[in-house]
């Protein structure tokens, strides 16, 4: 596989369970040098043993320079990715790390935060709890939602840390009458001046967030989604990609998706979050129908974009502006 010279080489120091299905790895430079700066709520692309990019939260300190620390959840049904990584990369082993990005960047205007999480999207909000907490003059409250106590990341480290008192850990058992009810804290907006609210988790709990914040101004309310619809349907069938200008065409099998296909075939599109959120890959669409996947288009756009890092297509093939 030839290296990327786009992206860092990173070695393994620590890869142990951070809950279920959940892997932590801490990354650091091979020489001891410091890394690249990040700020709370960045992410890094990682190339997975399979070859493709995923992107995963950072959740350590930004003050942190020696090392970078995700966790990673072992998607059974997804697109394999993240199994290749929980599965096989050992401590000791060099992966391929882009540079930190940030799309869910904490607002500098923001005076106090409600920080909300639901299942793995506690990784983003660690660094924000942590970063916030260490500066001490903006209040914030953390409310972290799962199933289980078992499935909870990171959940020692919070109920020791010195936040521990700003943190509310939530176990609804699968139980959606045991959900834990935010309406009371998003209620009223404006009971707090420059109080906005983070989101990050599942399509449900994003969903819940926007229709309990619709009266909060915009600029106030934040999402990071784990992405579009990337798993893998019981229907899903091969279909063909034809390129525009130079008329070559691949075929996009089942489980893997338009860009990493055109990605191994040598054909470069821009790209960032893989998984339908940040709208990098947006490409034009000549013929063909697509089946959209992301949580970017707007409705007026699907007739003639696709994103071809989560989407497909319903007719046989897609001919792409590329």
């Amino acid at each position: 596989m030839t290296p990327d010279p786009m992206l860092m080489k990173l070695v393994v120091v620590r890869a142990e369970p951070a809950a279920r299905d959940i892997q932590c790895f801490e990354l650091a430079d091979p020489a001891g040098n410091e890394l690249p700066p990040f700020t709370a709520g960045a992410h890094i692309r990682i190339k997975t043993p399979l070859g493709v990019t995923r992107q995963y939260s950072l959740s350590n300190h930004p003050d942190e320079r020696q090392r970078y620390v995700i966790a990673v959840k072992r998607e059974r049904d997804g697109r394999g990715g993240s199994v290749s990584l929980v599965d096989t990369v050992r401590v000791g082993q060099t992966v391929e790390v882009g540079m930190p990005e940030n799309l869910f960047e904490l607002d500098d205007k923001a005076r106090s935060f409600v920080l909300i999480a639901g299942g793995i999207g506690i990784t983003p909000m660690m660094a924000m709890a942590r970063q916030l907490s260490s500066m001490g003059d903006r209040p914030f409250k953390l409310y972290y939602l799962t199933r289980d106590p078992e499935g909870t990341a990171f959940r020692q480290e919070l109920l020791d840390s010195d936040f521990a008192p700003s943190v509310v850990v939530h176990h609804d058992h699968g139980d959606i009458a045991n959900a834990f009810d935010l309406w009371p804290v998003l209620e009223r907006p404006g009971a707090v001046a420059g109080r906005h609210v983070y989101c990050c988790g599942p399509k449900p709990l994003m969903e819940a967030i926007k229709d309990m914040t619709g009266h909060w101004p915009s600029r106030t309310v934040h999402f990071e989604s784990f992405g579009g619809d990337t798993k893998p349907h019981a229907d899903d069938r091969p279909f063909s990609v034809q390129l525009q200008k130079d008329g070559r065409t691949f075929v996009v099998p089942v489980g893997k998706s338009i860009l990493d296909t055109l990605r191994a075939e040598g054909v470069h599109v821009a790209s960032s979050c893989e998984s339908g959120t940040c709208g990098s890959c947006k490409t034009r669409l000549l013929n063909g129908e697509a089946d959209h996947r992301d949580l970017v288009l707007l409705d007026e756009e699907k007739g003639d974009h696709i994103m071809v890092c989560v989407s497909r297509a319903k007719s046989p093939c897609l001919v792409l502006d590329l």
